[in-house]
């Protein structure tokens, strides 16, 4: 049986259910994923478009095209990311909108440009390092 992974932004109108295992977590500090938290970084994990159902009373989340391949996803009423949905059949979602963030599935195992990322905040220990 497929785990179902739960999550929602900080209103709860837009909520999801992914199934499955999660593929590609992983942290990335490039400029748009900067400019989108206003953080040095966000934590990404994805899943099959297939595997992600949208369950809340909003439905799906409101989409920006942030490029040629891909959307940026948030809530619209109260602005929460929630991550990406790519042309490919992808969604990332951001680590901080699981409801059970102690999934080790979730755990990234990669750091995208990392280059980008202040040395101040650079987390130590993350697999393959």
């Amino acid at each position: 049986m497929a785990k179902t992974f739960l999550g929602g932004c900080l209103c709860g109108a837009v909520r999801f259910e992914a199934q499955g295992e999660p593929q590609n977590p992983h942290t990335c500090s490039c400029e748009w994923c900067q400019r989108q938290s206003g953080a040095t970084s966000l934590t990404w994990v994805e899943f099959a478009k297939s595997d992600v159902r949208w369950t809340g009373e909003a439905g799906e989340p409101v989409l920006y095209r942030s490029s040629d391949y891909s959307s940026r996803a948030f809530c619209g009423q109260c602005g929460s990311t929630l991550g990406a949905i790519d042309d490919a059949p992808t969604v990332a979602l951001v680590f901080g909108v699981f409801d059970d963030k102690s999934d080790p599935a979730l755990r990234p195992t990669a750091h995208s440009f990392d280059d980008l990322c202040p040395a101040w905040a650079k987390v130590q220990g993350m697999a393959g390092e």
